[in-house]
């Protein structure tokens, strides 16, 4: 069995492999087998009987934590097998946190650490109080606009003679009268002043060029508003069109898409870290916050039915009660449907960089999306013919690739099937190729 989440192997033991121990009791519990390689083969392991005794020690005097230490023997070679069992205080060897994750151990640091260490007392960040926020740190404007919001909706419990002060206690926004880190992100007037990064920041691009870039500054309610605005004013076009006497604007994207993934970029996003970051790109737009999935999650999950898990639930109940958000844990998929219904390829949903992020792409027939639908070079080339000339004939498919008729069709008919192309209604001599959905 290879090594994996809750196994590791050891040819000899080093004090070094305190570290992983601490990791396991951190995480999810685990085994270490000292006596074995990398590919779980045994090798043998000199002075067993001493390590029996010096083991189980060492880590009750490291970690204060009893661990099950085991001798086994295979073929005739010893080893030594380390369970650690998981714990739900948090865990330090000399003042340092390690943790478990994937095959690999890592060092819990800076808002990591803080994070995991709110985690195993109970909290979650937005729930811990902020000491230097009062209720005249509350812009009463937005707090107004979310009250008639959640109204509409009907998701909030009756508010009608309470104070604004009764109003966030129903809301969990406080705890003995003081304002929780959730308050100031959702309704705060200056939310930067406490945490200097809540800002999001806009930039557009020209391959790895920056061609002019916006700071958006304000609380969660205003984000959502003004990144939306200046992202439809100054960085994406709006496509006109005219039925009867009205006037229609259409967006380079669907609107719920691009509101959707600004939505989960700011309700889920670890506060402590980088700020969040909108690159538009003149095929897609990214949009990027700190924070990595759940360990018990991953991408492809979130393009399914999922159980939700946010990073910051007192945050996500108030949006949901705002009507921001329809339901927990379905942003994603309807991220992905409502591109799908917008004819736009799939978004790519990937951790990157210690975050989440989320692509749109505006063009289906860019080569990297085409690539990954499976065409080949000479089909690549045919779709870049097809986009200057506006239609392919089964012979000029033949002399551009320098191919047989036989491989010109077979390729045609899959461009065909793959809806890149469309065929023409006439058949025979006559018959072209041109693009779908045109």
């Amino acid at each position: 069995m290879p090594e994996q989440q809750n196994i590791e192997y050891k040819s000899t033991w080093h004090e070094d492999y305190l570290k992983w121990v601490c990791g396991f009791a951190n995480a999810q519990g685990g085994v270490i087998y000292i006596g074995k390689n990398d590919n779980g083969d045994v090798v043998g392991l000199e002075g067993y009987r001493r390590l029996m005794d010096d083991i189980p020690n060492k880590i009750r005097n490291a970690m204060g934590i009893i661990v099950e230490v085991n001798l086994h023997e295979e073929a005739g070679k010893h080893l030594i097998e380390i369970i650690t069992y998981p714990y739900s205080v948090p865990i330090s060897l000399r003042g340092r946190y390690y943790y478990r994750s994937g095959s690999t151990k890592q060092e819990l640091t800076g808002a990591s650490l803080n994070e995991f260490l709110l985690k195993k007392s109970g909290k979650t960040w937005d729930d811990v109080i902020e000491p230097r926020a009062s209720f005249e740190d509350i812009d009463e404007n937005t707090f107004s606009a979310f009250l008639k919001m959640s109204e509409e909706k009907g998701r909030m419990p009756e508010t009608i003679g309470l104070t604004i002060r009764e109003v966030f206690d129903k809301l969990l926004l406080t705890e003995n009268g003081q304002l929780k880190r959730s308050a100031v992100i959702l309704f705060g007037k200056n939310p930067t002043k406490f945490y200097p990064n809540t800002f999001v920041k806009i930039g557009r691009f020209k391959g790895n060029d920056i061609l002019f870039h916006d700071v958006v500054e304000g609380n969660l309610i205003t984000l959502l508003r003004e990144v939306t605005n200046q992202l439809n004013h100054k960085y994406l076009i709006q496509k006109i069109h005219f039925e009867g006497l009205y006037r229609i604007e259409t967006g380079e994207y669907p609107t719920p898409a691009i509101r959707e993934t600004l939505l989960n970029a700011l309700i889920h996003r670890n506060y402590m870290g980088a700020m969040t970051q909108i690159r538009v790109y003149d095929d897609s737009i990214n949009v990027w916050n700190g924070g990595t999935l759940p360990e018990d999650m991953d991408s492809e999950a979130l393009k399914r039915p999922h159980r939700s898990s946010p990073r910051n639930p007192i945050i996500a109940d108030v949006c949901f009660k705002g009507g921001l958000i329809d339901s927990w844990g379905s942003g994603t998929i309807k991220i992905i449907d409502t591109c799908k219904q917008a004819e736009l390829p799939e978004p790519e949903l990937v951790e990157q960089q210690g975050g989440f992020s989320v692509t749109l792409f505006k063009n289906r027939l860019t080569v990297e999306q085409l690539t990954k639908r499976g065409l080949n070079d000479r089909q690549l080339r045919a779709v870049e013919y097809v986009k200057e000339k506006g239609r392919i004939t089964n012979r000029e498919y033949q002399n551009i690739n320098a191919i047989s008729q036989r491989t010109a069709s077979r390729e045609l008919s899959d461009l065909v099937e793959k809806e890149v192309l469309k065929s023409s209604e006439t058949k025979g001599a006559g018959s072209y190729f041109y693009l779908f959905g045109e």
